[in-house]
């Protein structure tokens, strides 16, 4: 915190607590001009209920005090003015430090023990997968779903489609270090060719209904042209690239017409957070593990 803004936050903290003692004072003294103590203000309402001129309970004037020593208090044992810390030595990233430190003395060894096991082992082991679903539930489900079935730009997780692999490796490569995906825009291909790409990579998914097969044709030497390089020639994709498989009519952003020529058109980008630094490797051997569990079997 530099010195400014320490001095800013002192100046607001004193000044606010030194106000509302002066505030408090000024409103419990009486002032000139008012009425006699115990006597009628002038404010009448429903013809018969009066305001009296009474002084405020001595009692709700101590509590305001209270609060006052209370503020200067806190700020003498914790650290409530700017950089100065308080007597006690506390500090947030202090007590983060110590839970932290006795989260990973208890739960140490246990990460350890499945960190050194393989990624398909750990995934057959109930303890393993539990422990990797309570991590995902707190990392990864609001992008994902707490079931793990994604959402439109964020993958299925629990199906057997993966944009960058779906061994136990490429997917513990993709927690630890993040991806980066990009589908570079078509735009200036004119529309009539994004329209006509579009119909035919419906027809690479075996889609029939809603697709003009005099498009599609046209569109398959424009795919060739600027689509192969990252699907292939075929459409299959490309795991070292990201680029999805268009054969299997999974679709990550969606797969009507509509949108298929806006992928194709405005491009995409989509970006997987690392874990590494945030979650270590023995934390990230657990969630590969649940994930790896959720495909296994499915088609």
């Amino acid at each position: 915190m530099s010195l400014t803004i320490s001095l800013f936050i002192i100046l607001i903290v004193v000044g606010n607590t030194l106000a509302m003692w002066w505030l408090i004072r000024w409103t419990s003294k009486p002032k000139a001009g008012e009425v006699a103590q115990g006597e009628a203000t002038g404010h009448v309402w429903d013809g018969d209920l009066k305001e009296l001129n009474n002084p405020m309970p001595r009692w709700w004037l101590w509590m305001f005090y209270l609060t006052i020593v209370f503020t200067g208090l806190y700020v003498v044992l914790y650290p409530g003015l700017g950089s100065l810390g308080g007597l006690l030595g506390w500090s947030q990233q202090g007590q983060w430090n110590e839970e932290v430190a006795e989260a990973n003395a208890k739960y140490g060894p246990l990460y350890a023990k499945y960190a050194a096991m393989e990624i398909p082992a750990a995934a057959r082991d109930p303890q393993a997968v539990k422990m990797g679903q309570r991590l995902f539930a707190t990392y990864c489900s609001s992008c994902h779903g707490s079931d793990a079935h994604g959402a439109p730009g964020f993958p299925n997780l629990a199906d057997n489609d993966w944009l960058w692999g779906g061994e136990p490796a490429q997917i513990e490569a993709s927690i630890l270090g993040g991806r980066a995906g990009m589908m570079p825009a078509w735009k200036a291909l004119g529309d009539q060719k994004v329209e006509e790409v579009a119909h035919y990579v419906l027809t690479l998914a075996g889609r029939r209904d809603g697709v003009d097969a005099a498009k599609a044709e046209a569109g398959k030497a424009v795919f060739a042209q600027t689509c192969a390089a990252c699907h292939g020639a075929e459409g299959k994709g490309n795991p070292l690239l990201g680029a999805p498989n268009l054969t299997d009519n999974v679709w990550l952003y969606g797969g009507s017409l509509k949108t298929v020529i806006k992928t194709i058109a405005e491009g995409r980008q989509g970006q997987m957070p690392a874990h590494r630094e945030f979650l270590g490797a023995e934390k990230v051997r657990l969630l590969a593990a649940y994930v790896y569990s959720l495909s296994q079997g499915k088609p």
